[in-house]
């Protein structure tokens, strides 16, 4: 999964479940393994464009038995790992602020981003959580920019603090603790690991474990740590995932996935150590970052790969082909046979194409995709080609062959179309076969006319066929309210 991919899954939780109290913390999914620099470019892209998720009231923290708990095990010296500068700007270095509420007051998001990060590099752990119960004072944009820095910080101070703190969070503490546990394993791996090791319940949010939801799942806490361990000490790595009983094969495909990333044929060396029934995800994680950077060679190696996984392999050395070049990862694709392997390569190689060329994209994918890739790739081109062309989209999808193809084309067409009014959006719509994403379409569409023009809209809703009983009620009753 790639960073864009995680954030749309971060933020499409966020806007389902808008309704959940707490804090907004955010955390990245072990796969970005990204440095200060980057996460603080997440917390800016967060902060743009999330919206949805209403801001409750839990300030609670672990208590003072927590508290004299996590004192007796602090961990030691504190590390300081500060930005000296962001975009290559100084103006906020120079100064010691007092808070968020100066800190948000300088211009530029990135001064403030720097700043904010500078002002918790400064304080202890009890300052750290005298900050946190401030959050909720804050409106929902600075909240999310402040959260992230702060419980990251905070990870790398002290954890078990932070951890106790989280205790007290109720369900929000669940989204809390991901972010502390990779701030910890990156600067302590073992002490996060034997932490994880006694705690499964407390990350059960991220995956990992059974019945794990939201927006980690997928990403355990043990292919976090792993992640983190590798890029210290690979070995060290290797030796506690291989020790795992639970998420064991997602804590290697980590690690052999972070030393894939600098030196692929480094990654192939330590699947010796790997029993081969667990190897399945570190043949990807090897693939993906070796065929982005010798295809050829990585071809040859996955010649010698059990029969079993040699599909899957190929698929991601496609993927990793087509962040470098589209094309050559094109072709490569129509030498594959037909199944769920070929499928997903389809689908990173349209994303990349579509990128510069949706057109050519969209002919590849007609000449290669099966009918299920066809539908999923639309959710990359559509919103590609209305970005550069939106008449070219729409006269695509309309002349798509009737079917779920042509359907999911149209409502993606729709969704990503912020250009066009939703008079002309809701037309488009009405021409969705199935009728329940008919519906959902039109209905959506519907209930942003109400805010642009809400007698036209209400005549519209009133009077169309395309729109269910139920969602007709409901927006006419929330506009009601």
């Amino acid at each position: 999964m790639d960073a864009r991919l995680c954030c749309v899954r971060i933020l499409s939780w966020i806007t389902t479940n808008s309704l959940m109290r707490g804090y907004i913390p955010l955390n990245v999914p072990k796969t970005i393994h990204m440095n200060q620099s980057a996460i603080l470019i997440a917390v800016a892209l967060f902060v743009g464009v999330g919206g949805g998720y209403i801001i409750g009231n839990n300030t609670g923290s672990g208590g003072a038995d927590s508290k004299e708990q996590s004192s007796a095990r602090s961990m030691g010296p504190r590390i300081d790992r500060g930005l000296s500068s962001l975009n290559g700007s100084r103006s906020s270095s120079s100064k010691r602020y007092s808070g968020f509420e100066e800190i948000n007051r300088i211009p530029g998001t990135s001064n403030r981003l720097q700043a904010l990060v500078q002002f918790y590099q400064g304080l202890t752990p009890q300052q750290l959580e005298d900050e946190a119960k401030k959050l909720e004072e804050l409106p929902m944009g600075e909240r999310i920019m402040a959260s992230m820095l702060l419980f990251s910080r905070w990870g790398e101070v002290d954890a078990y603090s932070a951890m106790d703190f989280a205790g007290g969070l109720g369900f929000a503490g669940m989204m809390v603790r991901p972010t502390v546990l990779q701030s910890w394993a990156s600067v302590d791996p073992a002490s996060a690991a034997k932490y994880y090791e006694e705690n499964p319940r407390e990350f059960m949010m991220m995956g990992g474990g059974r019945g794990g939801r939201g927006p980690f799942a997928g990403a355990s806490g043990a292919g976090m740590i792993a992640g983190e361990w590798a890029k210290q000490d690979p070995d060290g790595a290797m030796a506690w995932a291989n020790s795992l009983q639970q998420g064991k094969d997602g804590a290697l495909a980590s690690v052999i996935g972070e030393v894939a990333r600098l030196d692929p044929q480094k990654a192939v060396g330590m699947l010796g150590s790997i029993d081969p029934e667990a190897a399945s995800e570190s043949y990807r994680a090897i693939a993906q970052s070796y065929g982005a950077k010798d295809f050829a060679a990585t071809q040859t190696w996955i010649s010698t790969l059990p029969a079993d996984q040699q599909d899957v392999a190929m698929a991601a050395a496609i993927s990793g082909l087509a962040r470098t070049d589209p094309m050559a990862a094109a072709a490569k694709v129509s030498s594959m046979e037909e199944g769920g392997s070929k499928d997903r390569a389809v689908r990173d190689v349209v994303g990349a194409i579509a990128a510069d060329n949706p057109a050519q994209a969209a002919e590849f994918l007609v000449q290669n995709g099966s009918q299920n890739s066809q539908e999923e790739s639309m959710r990359d081109l559509m919103p590609a080609w209305v970005n550069k062309d939106p008449s070219g989209a729409l006269n695509y999808a309309m002349n798509l062959e009737e079917g779920s193809v042509r359907d999911r084309a149209l409502s993606s067409y729709v969704w990503s179309n912020s250009q066009a009014s939703p008079a002309e959006l809701v037309q488009v719509a009405e021409n969705i076969g199935d009728e329940r994403s008919r519906s959902r379409t039109v209905g959506w569409m519907a209930s942003r006319w109400m805010r642009e023009d809400e007698t036209a809209a209400k005549a519209y809703i009133e009077s169309s066929d395309a729109i269910s009983e139920r969602t007709r009620e409901h927006i006419l009753g929330n506009n009601n309210d």
